[in-house]
């Protein structure tokens, strides 16, 4: 190789290692710029995220008390009612109050109404609108606790009973065949249907 084809092909080298070496730096601008964009998409995914996380705690925080307002409404109802009038079943009771709530080791239970007189007590668990799982609850484990939560109470009879709103006719049949008694709202009065 001669002296000059030698220089020629430095002098190519040179111009390919320039072309190489400007190329190596619009990719690493442009790999800096997308990783830019991407950060930036990231971050307002992220705080869009955010934001629809904090409508769904806004949203679940209403929702909660729609349901809280709609049982109070509905334990207020049964309560008044029952108050005026404290017989169910043809059995009258001398006493009224709601709330009762008590705790005994592990178990702790609470009981929306509650009617007694000397020899029976009427355990009114109330639901705006009552499901299959509130009478399986009611029959095995309220009453099952109350027994262990107030046993001053364990010579009693007891009679439970399902209060709501709004109720499926297969839900109050099997209630009934089960010896709950059924209190269910009708207009401005209730209706009281009794096992048996």
């Amino acid at each position: 190789m001669t002296d000059q084809e030698l220089k020629d092909l430095v002098a190519r080298l040179a111009i390919k290692s320039e072309e190489l070496d400007a190329y190596i730096k619009r990719t690493s601008e442009e790999q800096r710029r997308m990783s830019a964009e991407t950060d930036a998409k990231i971050a307002e995914t992220a705080a869009q995220m955010k934001r629809t996380d904090e409508k769904l705690e806004r949203i679940g925080v209403l929702t909660g008390g729609i349901a809280n307002s709609q049982g109070e409404v509905a334990e207020e109802f049964f309560f008044n009612s029952l108050a005026h009038d404290p017989t169910l079943a043809g059995i009258h009771y001398d006493y009224i109050d709601k709330h009762w709530k008590n705790r005994v080791g592990a178990t702790e239970d609470e009981y929306d109404i509650i009617l007694v007189n000397g020899q029976d007590i009427a355990l009114i668990e109330v639901k705006y609108k009552a499901h299959d799982t509130d009478l399986t609850k009611l029959l095995t484990k309220k009453i099952s606790n109350f027994k262990t939560l107030f046993p001053m109470y364990q010579n009693y009879a007891i009679h439970p009973v399902l209060a709501s709103f709004s109720i499926y006719e297969d839900l109050k049949r099997s209630a009934l065949e089960q010896g709950v008694i059924v209190l269910q709202r009708k207009g401005d009065v209730m209706e009281s249907f009794i096992p048996g």
